[in-house]
């Protein structure tokens, strides 16, 4: 316990002994997929998230919270206090990145936890039965590092993906989802609990909050995206024989790809962010020319005219690369949103919590992709951020404070109480559970 978390707690509701009850269990929950270097390689229905899930679900069983799994993996921890009343929903995501930080995610989830049970305890203990019940998520292959897409388990929950679709989905390996989780006792047979409201906290990933001495984000909208799967087609030739006019060289056609999304980003300066996160190559042998590669690529944008113009230009320029290279090239998207809010009576609320509680605080677009993207779509959403240091993540050197991380807590309980008791709903002019 540091010095400087400690007169954080001070000024807060949450007690010393509940943060360090927090810390331990988030140190515990850090030793599954843990790596050399201080991160964590937790893919999606992996060993290392199949053994966490599990200890996880003890905690929630230790706690007196039920644990359900839906049809696509998503893993419940409810806690029914009033039959029949619909559930604020409070969670992220375990699954990680290959070599990944331990904070992605993990974070959210662990936090929605200890928000659930301190929520339990003080009601338990002053005899308070609230309008909603609580169902903590630890959503299914948020990341999308083994089965592609990302966000599986909350698309599939929120009806924008298919559940045969997912499971059906495979790795590299030619491993279905069905066949992944058919072992593991994870795979439910209903839809998940009914959700009135959703919270889900998260580190920032970036650098905005550190930079502005902020502890609490208040995320008010998400950037657009669009994420393609790309296929560049080419024909299989000897690497030394075959003169270079003659080729078709998949491979080619994918840097030039690749390069060109960096130089796309570099015409919208610190607007547009563009990435080629996996490269698939075949044959990928040393002394063939590639005949087909699989790319991912995603363009991200605070600016829907602006992203329009880069996805554009981004066409144009998979016309010219079939030329250049001699190549085929095929698309799809695989993701696409607009610039869409966050409820403003959700960030309100938060905006109250944080002000209560006496935490520097303020609104933020989130860049990175997350679960409550899916969620508020289907239901009144609220999402909060705490400081990443430096901004690193996706990395094993990611990073956030002891005293951030129990802030986050502190804030995201009075949130998950506030929504728990209707206050969203009133403020919204929704029809109140009774």
């Amino acid at each position: 316990m540091t010095t400087e978390m400690a007169e954080t707690i001070g000024a807060a509701t949450v007690t010393l002994e509940q943060a360090e009850a927090f810390l331990r269990d988030f140190a515990k929950m850090s030793e599954f997929g843990a790596t050399p270097n201080g991160g964590v390689d937790r893919q999606a229905a992996s060993e290392a998230d199949i053994a966490q899930r599990r200890w996880f679900a003890g905690l929630l069983e230790s706690h007196g919270f039920r644990v359900e799994y839906d049809r696509i993996g998503n893993q419940f921890g409810l806690l029914e206090l009033m039959p029949g009343a619909p559930y604020v929903v409070v969670g992220s995501h375990m699954d990680s990145q290959p070599t990944a930080g331990r904070y992605d995610g993990a974070y959210g989830v662990l936090a929605g936890a200890h928000a659930a049970f301190r929520l339990a305890e003080e009601w338990r203990a002053e005899a308070v039965i609230p309008r909603y019940n609580l169902a903590v998520v630890n959503w299914f292959n948020e990341e999308g590092s083994r089965f592609v897409p990302s966000m599986m388990g909350s698309s599939v929950y929120t009806g924008v993906l298919p559940v045969g679709q997912a499971l059906a989905t495979t790795d590299r390996a030619g491993v279905s989802v069905a066949e992944a989780l058919a072992p593991t006792g994870f795979l439910g047979d209903g839809d998940g609990p009914p959700a009135a409201f959703c919270a889900e906290i998260h580190i920032e990933q970036g650098r905005l909050l550190e930079n502005a001495g902020t502890t609490i984000g208040l995320v008010s909208a998400s950037w657009a995206a669009s994420k393609y799967v790309v296929t560049v087609e080419g024909a299989q030739a000897h690497s030394g024989a075959t003169i270079m006019d003659d080729r078709q060289d998949a491979l080619y056609g994918a840097a030039l790809l690749v390069v060109f999304a960096r130089e796309l980003a570099d015409r919208f300066p610190g607007a547009l962010h563009t990435a080629v996160g996996q490269l698939d190559v075949y044959p990928n042998s040393p002394v063939v020319v590639a005949s087909e590669v699989k790319l991912l690529l995603d363009l991200r944008c605070a600016d829907e005219a602006v992203l329009a113009e880069a996805n554009a230009l981004l066409h144009e320029r998979f016309a010219e690369i079939e030329r250049v290279a001699n190549v085929g090239i095929s698309q799809t998207l695989s993701h696409e949103w607009g610039i869409n809010p966050y409820q403003p009576e959700g960030v309100a609320l938060a905006r109250a919590a944080a002000e209560r509680l006496g935490y520097a605080h303020g609104e933020i677009l989130t860049v990175a992709g997350h679960d409550s993207i899916n969620m508020k779509e289907m239901v009144p959403t609220v999402m909060l951020f705490v400081p990443s240091v430096e901004g690193v993540s996706h990395n094993e050197g990611e990073y956030t404070r002891d005293d951030d991380l129990v802030a986050g807590l502190d804030v995201l309980t009075d949130v998950v109480r506030r929504l728990a008791h209707g206050e969203l709903a009133a403020s919204a002019g929704m029809k109140v559970q009774a």
